[in-house]
């Protein structure tokens, strides 16, 4: 991430069990970006290579074309097809201009290893969404 873009998460509620020395870890291993309304973030069954953590604004989460959830800070999305090595399961667009960390799947798989709090939170995540939306 850029020294130019400090981005604090601990505020995040998905993120508050990690110390600083993980949030700097998390915050480091991915790209911050600044995306307009109304982007394509993620496709529905198109392969996992990438996850994001909003830090800012509001996303839709849509399985075939119908709206399902409404995500925003302190979410991270993309980060299922990851975990769970399937292809995704639904379609994000911004509803709002967003600030996020963008992270590539090579980038989740190394900072799940070295945070395992990180790791926890997204598993816990999957499950929950797994859970909700009866996949």
């Amino acid at each position: 991430m850029s020294e130019s873009e400090p981005v604090n998460i601990g505020h995040l509620s998905r993120f508050e069990r990690l110390d600083h020395e993980d949030l700097v870890k998390v915050v480091n291993a991915g790209t911050y970006v600044r995306l307009p309304a109304n982007w394509s973030l993620i496709w529905e069954r198109t392969p996992a290579d990438k996850a994001y953590l909003i830090v800012s604004g509001e996303v839709s989460v849509r399985k075939a074309g119908k709206e399902i959830a409404r995500l925003g800070a302190g979410d991270v999305i993309g980060e299922m097809a990851i975990v769970e090595h399937k292809l995704r399961s639904a379609s994000v667009v911004s509803l709002t201009p967003l600030e996020v960390i963008h992270f590539t799947d090579d980038a989740i798989q190394r900072i799940r290893e070295q945070v395992p709090a990180f790791d926890e939170a997204l598993r816990q995540t999957a499950a929950e969404r797994l859970g909700s939306t009866g996949d």
